[in-house]
């Protein structure tokens, strides 16, 4: 019967909501708390309550993006550069929900786009968001699902989309522990987009509509190198005689293994006496953290904004800038993926893959299984057990040129036979966008 599940999810809606509110204090403090290291996370939490200045009413139809954090700000930047092409006479909002992501944002569009943070999942705090901006469609990346946000958009009459969507087992099974929620939310969607067959099997048992379900593959493959980041690319090669001495690029990492790859790169070092590690941490409040770990292990430490090459005597740069990511995988002779030496699910190999550049992660990547089969079938990336097979899983990589250069061509080829899913999304939404 269909009136007994539709009065379970209004009963789970209205009890989530109650727990929400019961639980603001602790957000906050813990925003706080986040905030003696990042302090924009203490700014702007009026933006966060639905609080903002409202979007003229020009008479233009919103389009509405939410991209929770640097990751999927990057991964979405150029749907959002053809949005604006197709759809000139509307106006693009932008979300996001973290700092970080909050200044990509700012950094790539400026005031090309409408940026605020996204609503906390509060009934009263997403309503003033609506109310504010007025959106004709939304447009979610990834798997951002959020009862109230897509109550209010289904009150509202409006299509959503959930672009790039992925599920792994183990998320289907935490929403599977809700069934009623997560069917009526799944169900709300006008559109859903998924990584994988897999992907959009698990979706469809959670509730998803099959007929508004389709697999477009995922957006990162998507990933451009235009002549621009070409060009710097080049020259930031040649400044840190990259093709003489060998780069191990450590990036996105996460709390944990920064000590892992610096244990493997001592070890590498008695081996390959002028190898370089560039290591990236993922979060900016950590770069300062991390240039003391490097440099209390007895490292001479460079710091990427320090804006020179680094010389003879340097060891380890730290990437303490932001949104150079993908232009410094660029100077790697191999790139090892953070998020992955700790279960936290891994971060997006692809950029590494358009430059070539032959890929190591560590056995967590479960939020991007079907990237990672896909890499390790072709070639192109190693996929380790455990923490142990690093520093020798790398030492046999920069002593063999013929298989650095084999990965590295898979790595592209994988990329080249994958693109697509970006067209597919803008056909989405040419479809469900409502007629002016």
């Amino acid at each position: 019967m269909l009136w007994p599940l539709l009065l379970r999810a209004l009963i789970m809606r209205y009890l989530y909501s109650a727990i929400y509110y019961l639980l603001m204090p602790l957000v906050l403090l813990r925003m706080l708390w986040r905030s003696r290291r990042a302090p924009a996370y203490r700014r702007r939490l009026g933006e966060r309550f639905g609080f903002f200045r409202a979007l003229p009413d020009d008479g233009r139809d919103v389009l509405w993006v939410h991209a929770v954090s640097v990751g999927e700000t990057l991964a979405a930047a150029p749907l959002l550069e053809e949005l604006m092409v197709s759809y000139p006479q509307h106006q693009l909002v932008v979300t996001t929900t973290t700092p970080t992501g909050s200044e990509r944002v700012e950094a790539l569009f400026g005031e090309r786009v409408f940026h605020v943070y996204a609503p906390w999942d509060l009934p009263g705090a997403v309503a003033r968001f609506f109310s504010r901006t007025r959106p004709a469609l939304l447009l979610l990346m990834e798997t951002e699902l959020w009862p109230n946000m897509l109550h209010r958009a289904n009150r509202r009459g409006v299509p959503v989309i959930l672009a790039n969507g992925r599920m792994s087992e183990r998320s289907a099974k935490g929403y599977g522990r809700l069934p009623g929620l997560s069917r009526q939310m799944l169900s709300s969607l006008a559109g859903l987009a998924c990584q994988s067959a897999e992907d959009a099997r698990r979706f469809i048992e959670l509730g998803a509509p099959v007929n508004h379900t389709l697999v477009s593959g995922s957006i990162k493959f998507d990933v451009t190198l235009d002549q621009k980041l070409v060009d710097a690319a080049a020259t930031l090669r040649r400044q840190w005689r990259a093709d003489q001495r060998p780069v191990i690029v450590a990036a996105s990492t996460h709390p944990g293994e920064d000590e892992l790859i610096l244990d493997a790169f001592a070890e590498l070092r008695s081996q390959v006496k002028d190898c370089l590690l560039l290591l990236v941490p993922r979060h900016p409040e950590r770069f300062a953290a991390v240039a003391r770990l490097s440099a209390d292990r007895g490292w001479q430490v460079l710091l990427r904004s320090q804006n020179r090459p680094p010389g003879a005597q340097d060891d380890v740069v730290i990437g303490d800038t932001m949104g150079e990511l993908l232009l410094l995988l660029s100077v790697g002779r191999v790139a090892v993926i953070g998020g992955s030496l700790v279960p936290h699910g891994g971060h997006n190999v692809l950029e590494a893959s358009a430059w070539g550049v032959p890929v190591v992660t560590g056995p967590h990547m479960f939020n991007f299984d079907r990237i990672s089969s896909l890499m390790t079938s072709a070639g192109a990336m190693v996929q380790l057990k455990n923490e142990q097979q690093l520093a020798p899983t790398l030492l046999a990589l920069l002593l063999d040129d013929n298989r650095l250069s084999a990965m590295g061509e898979a790595g592209k080829e994988v990329l080249a036979q994958n693109r697509g899913a970006r067209q597919q999304l803008l056909n989405l939404v040419a479809e469900l966008l409502p007629a002016r």
